[in-house]
């Protein structure tokens, strides 16, 4: 990688002292820390006085591809963490000695520390007899989500830095509408702290807890600050705009102490407010350090496409009052100057009636960069403000006719809602039947369309209706050979064999079953489902999904079953049963990691943005959806609420709604831009995959765009926006 001279400058300046370096996504603020890192380490730093925090582990692979070079020099090695890793680390090592003053019950025994999912199997131990007791009875939502916000909740209270019993109060002194809802938040307050007391009751700490602990019982004394300062010399702290108050609040006690530091923020970035992320306090700390530093330019973007950038800000109905300081970062530095570049030659739209042909027109153009233009398949994202099964498949298969790959990542999704994990969780209970877990049929005919290779859904729920006979005690799956020989014709010589293939693997599993899930999902998975034949063989992202639903296994079985699994319940069982709930899944880094080569990417708009990685070509589809702009439906918490800059108790009104509404499409739209090397194209139709109509504030914010900027002669004049 060729670096340009400031960027060499800030490399191979003095390792001493403190610097923060600020500039747009784009600029080369991450390479420079990065190489900064190893500059250090060829200057004879060792590796592990060397801490790189950040706000998400993914953002991390730049850093450990860095490492993972050959020559570096000995020293241990650098430690690139997370608050939630740091915290981790930490409690672990000064457990002893903070364990009983956290007011832990049993100080003398080992910590255990959830992850998401596991967080959620142990917030429902506590909810479910409120709900019985009619708890949450005015709030229809499923109970994975209700569990995922009250522990939401708990998180921002830790990371905002106020105590997590005035939760309830802080929500209910913002709720101006109906009284009902304030009851929830009274509902939701009491589900927190009973989390809180079960969790110090039996040893047991969340993200909140953990981090609650590592700042008042080891950061917060001299001990814990010393071993910390001895510890790490040398700090880098990348993307700390998306990072939360807790972790500011240590940086800034913390830099005095360092023999160097290198702080890194990234304009107009705040894309995790609503997960605690502070911009307007983590650019305060650019007056804790020694040196200040901009990269103003970016080295992405064209300049057609810095020409839209700057007509989105002027376009956009930001409101800029005291009250609205509360959205606007302090380090927003987009130029409205003149522009040589040309805003229609960064956009490529085509109007259409109906989301179908609008979905036709995305993947004709694919199909023209790819296959005609010689645009490889990775430098293509395809985004949505929310990417559901219904539209992640129908792009698929269209792409999937043009002979290209696709790779989609959406993590919010539930382990249940990816069918290659539905396939394994389905066949893990035919394979048990001591579970007492029947599968339906069509569950079944669903799990044989993903395990088998060119099976489809017709002949799947043909061959589920004639070999399975579920029963209360066991389920049998009869072989194909029985099948009379015009059906087995039917459906087909070939994938006969590949299903009497899998039965005779889960008949010969069951009569020595092993008592771990995980280990379980791993044999299926490497025995037959990834090989020739099967469904997984060629599907990447069955892969991922099969690699994280094992983790996923394997965490809960550790964690449960020492001792808080059920007795009358296998472990198993239970797992299968916390999955099928819909639990919301944790966060694993496979999922995030670099994309499939040859592959197009499709993925909610956020999530492409906190990969963190430019492309060549956008597609930005329902542009006219109000999705873009509207916040997802949260009735048990509120992230602007709860946020430090939020004065408790002032009401959240309709003008507060918009304006932060408006400030984060503003923020997705320029963080999308600045990702984009050439051009975007918009997808447009009238009425939406729903059958709305189409005209959102997004829409109507890139017309004032291009009414800026008229057409000129020729077919160009014909490009008008709906």
């Amino acid at each position: 990688m060729k670096l340009t001279d400031y960027q060499l400058d800030l490399i191979e300046a003095p390792t001493a002292g403190s610097l923060f370096l600020e500039g747009p996504a784009g600029a080369g603020k991450t390479t420079v820390a990065v190489e900064r890192m190893l500059q250090l380490m060829h200057q004879g730093v060792r590796a592990d006085s060397i801490l790189v925090l950040l706000p998400q582990r993914n953002l991390a692979e730049p850093y450990f591809e860095a490492l993972r070079n050959p020559g570096l020099v000995a020293g241990g090695k650098v430690d690139v963490l997370t608050l939630g890793g740091l915290a981790q680390k930490m409690v672990s090592l000064f457990w002893p000695l903070v364990a009983d003053q956290a007011g832990f019950t049993y100080p003398d025994g080992a910590p255990t520390f959830l992850n998401l999912e596991t967080a959620q199997y142990f917030m429902a131990r506590v909810v479910e007899p409120l709900i019985e007791g009619g708890k949450f009875n005015s709030v229809t939502i499923d109970r994975n989500r209700l569990y995922s916000q009250v522990v939401d909740n708990l998180n921002k209270a830790a990371v905002v830095g106020f105590p997590h019993t005035e939760l309830g109060e802080r929500l209910q002194g913002s709720w101006i509408g109906e009284p009902s809802q304030a009851h929830l938040y009274a509902d939701a307050q009491e589900a927190a702290s009973l989390f809180r007391e079960y969790c110090l009751e039996n040893n047991l700490l969340d993200f909140s807890l953990r981090v609650e602990v590592f700042l008042k019982q080891v950061w917060s004394v001299q001990v814990g600050r010393d071993y910390l300062a001895k510890t790490y010399r040398h700090l880098i702290f990348d993307n700390l705009e998306e990072d939360t108050p807790a972790i500011h609040d240590m940086v800034t006690e913390w830099l005095p102490q360092l023999d160097s530091a290198f702080l890194v923020y990234d304009w107009d970035g705040g894309y995790r407010i609503f997960l605690g992320a502070d911009p307007l306090g983590g650019y305060q700390l650019k007056n804790q350090c020694q040196a200040q530093v901009e990269f103003p330019e970016s080295l992405v973007i064209s300049p057609d496409l810095q020409t839209f950038a700057a007509g989105l800000e002027s376009s956009f109905n930001r409101v800029s009052d005291q009250a609205d300081a509360l959205f606007v970062s302090p380090g927003q530095h987009t130029s409205s100057e003149s522009s040589p570049g040309d805003v229609r030659k960064a956009l490529h739209f085509e109007n259409h009636r109906f989301h179908p042909e609008m979905l036709d027109w995305v993947a004709g153009q694919v199909n023209q960069l790819v296959n005609e233009q010689g645009v490889p398949a990775a430098d293509i994202v395809i985004l949505a403000p929310f990417m559901s099964d219904a539209l992640r498949y129908s792009l698929s298969e269209r792409l999937s006719g043009y002979d290209l790959p696709v790779q989609s990542h959406r993590p919010s999704r539930a382990l249940r809602e990816e069918p290659a994990a539905q396939s394994l969780l389905t066949l893990a209970a035919i394979s048990h039947p001591g579970w007492g877990i029947v599968p339906a049929r069509f569950d079944l005919a669903y799990a044989l369309l993903q395990a088998i290779d060119g099976m489809d859904l017709v002949r799947a729920q043909l061959l589920a209706e004639i070999v399975y006979r579920p029963r209360q005690d066991g389920s049998d799956l009869t072989s194909f050979d029985r099948i009379k020989p015009e059906m087995q014709e039917r459906l087909t010589y070939q994938l006969g064999e590949r299903y009497e293939n899998l039965r005779l693997w889960l008949q010969s599993y069951s009569l020595n079953p092993v008592s771990e899930l995980d280990h379980f999902f791993s044999r299926l998975f490497g025995e037959v489902l990834s090989q020739p034949g099967f469904g997984f063989h060629h599907d990447r992202d069955a892969g991922r999904v099969a690699a994280n639903l094992i983790d996923s296994a394997r965490r809960f079985r550790w964690i449960v079953a020492g001792g808080f699994q059920d007795s009358q319940i296998a472990l198993g069982a239970q797992y299968v049963q916390l999955v099928q709930e819909g639990v919301v899944a944790a966060q694993y880094i496979r999922s995030w990691s670099a994309q499939t080569p040859g592959a197009v990417f499709l993925a909610p708009a956020y999530t492409f943005l906190m990969s963190n990685r430019p492309v060549d070509y956008q597609f930005w589809l329902d542009v006219g959806g109000h999705g873009w702009a509207e916040r997802l439906y949260q009735p048990l918490t509120q992230p602007y609420v709860l946020r430090r800059r939020w004065s408790s108790g002032a009401p959240w009104t309709d003008h507060d709604e918009f304006a932060s509404s408006q400030e984060a499409l503003y923020r997705l739209a320029l963080g999308l831009i600045r990702r984009c090397r050439k051009s975007i194209f918009l997808g447009l139709s009238d009425l939406g995959e729903g059958g709305y109509e189409m005209k959102g504030p997004f829409l109507k914010t890139i017309q004032r765009v291009l009414q800026n900027y008229p057409a000129g002669r020729g077919d160009r004049e014909s490009e008008r926006l709906p």
